[in-house]
């Protein structure tokens, strides 16, 4: 299943942000990581952390954690020279147990998603924390910095102390986790056995508190070919996944998202996230 590049093209122009755009045009050859780097510098602060919207239901200007994984998915593509200073103050903001909390205290409440406006400042969060660290893996540039080291060892205590199946996201994002580590933490390819036990067969599982609509699917779990987790599931839904993500292309040229619209502005920059997320999930997978 093919889809269309120059609708896409079209559906960034009219209504992505420039980051997005520049992420776009980087992933179809048309622009270089310079023009990323550029684009991200606008959400940077001077703490070195990001802020400013670059989690999209998540609008205030301070610094956050999760805007921190948006920055990292970037640096994932284009390693940049900040990645160890945003490592420096994710150290800064770490909690005495290596975690990260889910959100920090915010200066604007507006236009954000209540998950984070009314998050628990003072506790860490398996699921933060294990994103970020799973993204960070994939930055050469941050390599044994410790922050990554403090964060990698939570991450793998808190999973080992996991008696019960967890939330989806908890649990999709410590799947991330330990498929991104399990080549060098030895205890990561038990532990990845023991979740995959509260994995269904079609991986699709419901989203708690989330819309009706909103589940997680495979390719949340395992998006990368030739991977410990893509071990979950057959290779026959593996495909039927990306032949859902494929056919989610919407008539205007992107892609849309599942889970509730907390902005105007929010629910556009989530679109030409997904768009930009889409084509390169397609790509890797040989299927765009």
């Amino acid at each position: 299943m093919s889809i269309d590049l120059s609708a896409a093209a079209g559906f960034m122009a009219t209504h992505a942000r420039v980051l997005d755009r520049r992420r776009f045009q980087l992933l179809v050859g048309e622009t270089d990581a310079a023009a990323v780097l550029a684009a991200l510098d606008a959400y940077r602060n001077p703490d070195g952390g990001y802020g400013w919207g670059l989690e999209p239901d998540l609008r205030s200007p301070e610094s956050q954690p999760g805007a921190a994984l948006h920055a990292f998915e970037v640096f994932e593509d284009v390693p940049g020279p900040h990645a160890r200073a945003l490592c420096d103050w994710l150290d800064s903001v770490t909690l005495p147990d290596g975690g990260l909390p889910f959100a920090l205290p915010l200066t604007v409440a507006a236009g954000t998603a209540p998950w984070w406006a009314g998050a628990d400042t003072t506790s860490s969060t398996l699921q933060i924390t294990a994103i970020s660290a799973a993204s960070a893996h994939r930055v050469p540039d941050v390599a044994g910095h410790p922050w990554l080291d403090r964060a990698t060892r939570y991450c793998l205590d808190a999973i080992e102390a996991l008696d019960e199946r967890p939330p989806a996201y908890i649990l999709a994002f410590a799947i991330r986790f330990l498929d991104t580590v399990h080549d060098v933490h030895p205890e990561a390819p038990g532990l990845l056995r023991r979740l995959a036990g509260y994995v269904p067969a079609d991986g699709r599982i419901a989203v708690e508190g989330g819309t009706e609509d909103e589940f997680l699917r495979p390719l949340d779990l395992a998006p990368l070919p030739g991977r410990p987790a893509r071990e979950l599931f057959t290779e026959d839904v593996i495909a039927a996944d990306l032949d859902r993500v494929a056919s989610s292309q919407q008539a205007d040229g992107g892609w849309t998202v599942d889970y509730a619209k907390i902005s105007p502005a929010g629910a556009l920059d989530w679109r030409g996230h997904a768009t930009v997320q889409a084509i390169s999930l397609l790509r890797r997978n040989g299927r765009a």
